[in-house]
C-alpha cells in the first residue's frame, strides 16, 4: 500500500514539475481572468450560461491542481511552508463561494478577480519582482518620509505666498500639497507657475527647486533602492535554483581539475608502455 502511494506521489511530483502542465495552468489562469472580464459587458447576457460553465470548469481545475500539488509533497505539512502555496490555496478555496446568492455575489466576483494574481505564484520571474517590491517598501519609507517633509515645507510656503493668486490651489496647506502633487507629476504645472509669475516674477525658482528635489533626486533614490533590492533578490533566486555564477565557476574548476588528473594518469600509462616497448 505504501509502495503504491509512493509511486502515485512520484507521478504527481513529475506532473507538477512538468513544463507543459505549468504552461497549461498558466493558460487556465489567463482564461479565468478573461471570463471575469467578459462578465463586465452588458451584451454578453446570451453567453451567460457558457461563461457560468467555464467558471465552474476553471474552479474545478484549480481544485484538482492544488490537490495534485499537495499530494506531490513528501509530507503534507511541507505544502504550507511556502507562502505562495498558502496564497494559491486561499485563492482557490475562495473561488468555491457560490456566485448565485445575491448576498455573496459581489464578494464572489471580487475574489474571482484575484485569480489573476496566481500568475505571480506560477511564474518565478514575477515572484522575484514582487519579493523585491515587498522588501524595498520599508527602505523606501524613509525616502517617502523625507519627501513628505519637503512637500509640507513647500506647501506651507506656497500657501503663505500664493494664497492671493488662486485660493482654490493655495487656500490652505492641504490644498497646497495637492497642488504640489500635481506639479510633481507634471500635470499642467506650467499653468500654475505662469499664474503666480504674473504677481511674483521670480516664483519660478520655487517650482524649479521643488521639481528638482522631488522628480530628480527623490525619485532616483527610490529607483536606486528598487534596483538594488531586485539585484539582491535575483541573486538569491539563482542561488536557490543552483544558478549561482560563483558556484558554477567552482564546479567548472573542479571538473577541470578532475580532467587534468585523468590526463596525467593517461600520460603516465603511455610513458610506462613506451618504456616497456
Amino acid at each position: 500500500m505504501s509502495n503504491g502511494f509512493a509511486q502515485l506521489q512520484a507521478r504527481f511530483l513529475r506532473l507538477r514539475s512538468n513544463k507543459l502542465f505549468e504552461g497549461f495552468v498558466i493558460s487556465v489562469i489567463v482564461l479565468s481572468a478573461l471570463v471575469v472580464g467578459a462578465k463586465t459587458y452588458d451584451n454578453v447576457s446570451r453567453f451567460e450560461h457558457i461563461l457560468a460553465v467555464l467558471d465552474a470548469a476553471v474552479t474545478l481545475f484549480f481544485l484538482v491542481e492544488i490537490a495534485i500539488r499537495m499530494a506531490a509533497e513528501p509530507r503534507f505539512r511541507d505544502f504550507f511552508k511556502s507562502g505562495w502555496n498558502i496564497f494559491d490555496l486561499v485563492i482557490v478555496l475562495a473561488s468555491i463561494i457560490p456566485i448565485d446568492s445575491s448576498e455573496t455575489v459581489l464578494i464572489a466576483r471580487l475574489l474571482r478577480v484575484f485569480r489573476a494574481l496566481r500568475l505571480v505564484s506560477m511564474i518565478p520571474e514575477l515572484r522575484v519582482l514582487l519579493n523585491a517590491l515587498v522588501v524595498s517598501i520599508p527602505r523606501m519609507g524613509y525616502v517617502a518620509l523625507l519627501m513628505f517633509i519637503i512637500f509640507y515645507i513647500y506647501a506651507a510656503v506656497g500657501s503663505f505666498i500664493f494664497e492671493g493668486v488662486d485660493d482654490f490651489l493655495w487656500g490652505n496647506i492641504s490644498l497646497a500639497m495637492l497642488t504640489l502633487f500635481r506639479i510633481a507629476t507634471f500635470e499642467d504645472w506650467t499653468d500654475v507657475m505662469y499664474d503666480t509669475m504674473e504677481l511674483y516674477p521670480y516664483s519660478w525658482i520655487y517650482y524649479v527647486t521643488f521639481i528638482f528635489l522631488t522628480a530628480f533626486i527623490f525619485l532616483n533614490m527610490m529607483i536606486g533602492i528598487v534596483l538594488e533590492v531586485m539585484q539582491s533578490e535575483s541573486e538569491k533566486f539563482k542561488a536557490e535554483n543552483g544558478e549561482d555564477p560563483a558556484q558554477e565557476q567552482q564546479a567548472l574548476q573542479q571538473e577541470l581539475a578532475r580532467m587534468r588528473e585523468q590526463l596525467n594518469r593517461m600520460e603516465a600509462l603511455l610513458q610506462e608502455q613506451s618504456k616497456k616497448a
